[in-house]
Protein backbone atom coordinates (compact mmCIF):
# COMPACT_ATOMS: atom_id res chain seq x y z
CA UNK A 1 0.00 0.00 0.00
CA UNK A 2 1.37 3.40 -0.87
CA UNK A 3 1.14 6.63 1.07
CA UNK A 4 -2.23 8.31 1.15
CA UNK A 5 -3.05 10.50 -1.80
CA UNK A 6 -5.56 13.32 -1.38
CA UNK A 7 -7.58 14.10 -4.48
CA UNK A 8 -9.79 17.09 -5.21
CA UNK A 9 -12.93 15.98 -7.07
CA UNK A 10 -14.96 19.18 -7.66
CA UNK A 11 -17.96 17.52 -9.34
CA UNK A 12 -18.55 15.04 -6.49
CA UNK A 13 -21.56 16.27 -4.54
CA UNK A 14 -23.88 13.44 -3.46
CA UNK A 15 -24.07 9.87 -2.27
CA UNK A 16 -24.26 8.55 -5.83
CA UNK A 17 -21.09 10.46 -6.69
CA UNK A 18 -19.37 9.05 -3.60
CA UNK A 19 -20.30 5.49 -4.60
CA UNK A 20 -19.14 6.07 -8.19
CA UNK A 21 -15.79 7.47 -7.03
CA UNK A 22 -15.25 4.59 -4.61
CA UNK A 23 -16.23 2.09 -7.31
CA UNK A 24 -13.84 3.59 -9.87
CA UNK A 25 -10.94 3.44 -7.44
CA UNK A 26 -11.64 -0.06 -6.11
CA UNK A 27 -12.26 -1.23 -9.68
CA UNK A 28 -8.66 -0.27 -10.42
CA UNK A 29 -7.25 -1.58 -7.13
CA UNK A 30 -9.52 -3.90 -5.14
CA UNK A 31 -7.34 -3.43 -2.05
CA UNK A 32 -7.51 0.36 -2.09
CA UNK A 33 -8.79 2.22 0.95
CA UNK A 34 -10.93 5.25 0.10
CA UNK A 35 -12.18 7.95 2.48
CA UNK A 36 -14.52 10.40 0.73
CA UNK A 37 -15.40 13.81 2.19
CA UNK A 38 -18.37 15.22 0.29
CA UNK A 39 -18.25 18.57 2.13
CA UNK A 40 -14.74 19.34 0.92
CA UNK A 41 -15.20 17.32 -2.30
CA UNK A 42 -12.03 15.37 -1.67
CA UNK A 43 -11.01 11.74 -1.31
CA UNK A 44 -8.06 10.27 0.53
CA UNK A 45 -6.84 7.13 -1.17
CA UNK A 46 -4.35 4.51 -0.01
CA UNK A 47 -3.57 2.37 -3.04
CA UNK A 48 -0.76 0.53 -4.77
CA UNK A 49 -1.92 2.09 -8.06
CA UNK A 50 -0.05 5.08 -9.45
CA UNK A 51 -1.66 8.48 -8.83
CA UNK A 52 -1.95 8.99 -12.60
CA UNK A 53 -3.87 5.72 -12.92
CA UNK A 54 -6.26 6.74 -10.14
CA UNK A 55 -6.92 10.11 -11.81
CA UNK A 56 -7.48 8.35 -15.15
CA UNK A 57 -9.92 5.85 -13.59
CA UNK A 58 -11.91 8.71 -12.08
CA UNK A 59 -11.92 10.59 -15.38
CA UNK A 60 -13.24 7.47 -17.11
CA UNK A 61 -16.06 7.40 -14.51
CA UNK A 62 -16.85 11.06 -15.31
CA UNK A 63 -15.08 12.78 -12.43
CA UNK A 64 -12.17 15.14 -13.03
CA UNK A 65 -9.69 14.79 -10.18
CA UNK A 66 -6.41 16.37 -9.25
CA UNK A 67 -3.94 15.73 -6.43
CA UNK A 68 -4.05 18.12 -3.49
CA UNK A 69 -0.70 18.98 -1.95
Amino acid sequence: MSDKLKLSIPEMSCGHCKAAVEGAITGLDAGAQVAVDLDSRTAEVASSAAPEALVAALAEAGYAASPVS
